[in-house]
């Protein structure tokens, strides 16, 4: 059965139903993701931003570092990195991570039905290198730091609660997080070159106050069955989570990380793949490798954050590469959907859906200057296949 079974009906908000899949799931054997026609076309001149996009779509900027946010007088954070939009009445919402250290934090950027900004505001402050993240079906925004014994914080993309960090999703250098509905867990992602692959069960779904934080344990190949092991101290002192259980499969960079319909996806940059793996089934395999491409290069490098549509197109960020968004097709297909020019020392980052599937947020982390005081937020419109 084709990817697209797994994908599709996934919304890209933060409601339950942008977690809670309808379609049976098959087998999730299918060969990594190969060269071929994007579902857009070819990608055209770069506009008036800078950004190549296929035609019908466009792109405008809602947001700079270092800049009051228009509209408002909130001044945007420096080196926006992983993002959700969250639904907000008849309007929504895009969360951002910053990833400096110290005082990383996150902010937000609320709009109306038409898309106009309407307000921003701060939703996490005095934490350390917020990198990515993960929404979750009851509104609220996970922000990972991504530093050594690095924490979880629960945020009110709202901006009417206090952030609340939560220990139990354990102590380790944190990248991003996704939130399955049906096995009432918590997946989660480490940057470390000989990084795991974890889940957190808590006691009651909806409260990450207290739980089980487990590590996925596999054989050595790029596919195969897996179980799921405790992990016996989440604070990771004074062993590292990830040396604490004999047989955990290694991950070399785990960055992005998404959920759809009894499967999980998530990159690693240290060897430029996408992992899939298959819930229902007890079985993981590689959706994307670029040693594995033909024919020619390879689109997509640098692989880093991660999100889906309600087609069943995923959606790979590059750190890296030539400042790409790919896309891979629920045909295992894999195209560039845009890319940003004159911005070589930057990277993509936070890509997310509005909760209606037109509109793509994203950053470009460092912008044209280089520096983390640059970052520029982005917005592309158009004919998203839904």
């Amino acid at each position: 059965m084709e990817r697209r079974t797994f994908l599709r009906g996934a919304v890209a908000g933060a409601s339950a139903a942008a977690f809670v899949g309808t379609l049976t799931h098959g087998a999730a054997y299918a060969a990594p993701a190969q060269n071929g026609p994007g579902p857009y076309g070819a990608l055209g001149a770069a506009d008036a931003n800078g950004v190549q996009l296929p035609s019908g779509f466009t792109s405008r900027v809602v947001a700079r570092s270092g800049q009051v946010v228009a509209g408002t007088s909130y001044t945007w954070h420096s080196a926006p990195d992983g993002g959700a939009c969250f639904a907000d009445g008849t309007g929504w919402i895009y969360v951002s991570n910053s990833e400096i250290n110290p005082s990383g934090g996150a902010g937000a950027l609320r709009f109306n039905s038409s898309g106009t900004v309407t307000g921003a505001y701060r939703i996490l402050s005095g934490t350390r290198q917020n990198c990515a993240g993960g929404a979750t079906p009851w509104n609220t925004w996970l922000s990972c730091e991504e530093v050594s014994l690095g924490y979880v914080y629960e945020t009110d993309p709202f901006g009417v609660n206090a952030a609340v960090r939560r220990d139990a999703l354990g102590r380790f250098k944190h990248e991003a997080a996704a939130a399955d509905p049906v096995r009432k867990a918590v997946y989660l992602t480490e940057d470390e070159s000989d990084g795991c692959f974890y889940r957190f069960v808590p006691t009651t779904w909806g409260d990450l106050s207290a739980g089980t934080l487990q590590v996925l344990k596999a054989g050595t190949a790029t596919s195969g069955t897996f179980t799921w092991a405790t992990v016996p101290d989440p604070d990771g002192a004074p062993t590292t989570t990830r040396n604490q259980v004999t047989g955990a499969k290694r991950f070399n960079g785990g960055e992005g990380c998404h959920y759809a319909n009894d499967t999980v996806w998530f990159t690693t940059k240290g060897d430029n793949r996408v992992w899939q793996v298959n819930l229902a089934a007890g079985t993981y395999e590689l959706a994307y490798d670029d040693s594995l491409v033909s024919p020619g290069t390879a689109p997509l490098t640098g692989v880093d954050n991660v999100t889906g549509s309600t087609f069943g197109d995923l959606y790979v960020a590059e750190d890296g590469g030539n400042m790409e968004i790919c896309v891979i097709t629920p045909d295992d297909v894999v195209a560039p959907f845009l890319r940003i020019t004159g911005q070589s020392s930057s990277e993509i980052t936070g890509p997310a859906f509005s909760p209606d599937g037109t509109r793509l947020y994203f950053s470009s982390q460092r912008g044209t200057s280089g520096s983390s005081s640059g970052g520029i937020t982005y917005e592309v419109t158009g004919p998203f296949r839904r």
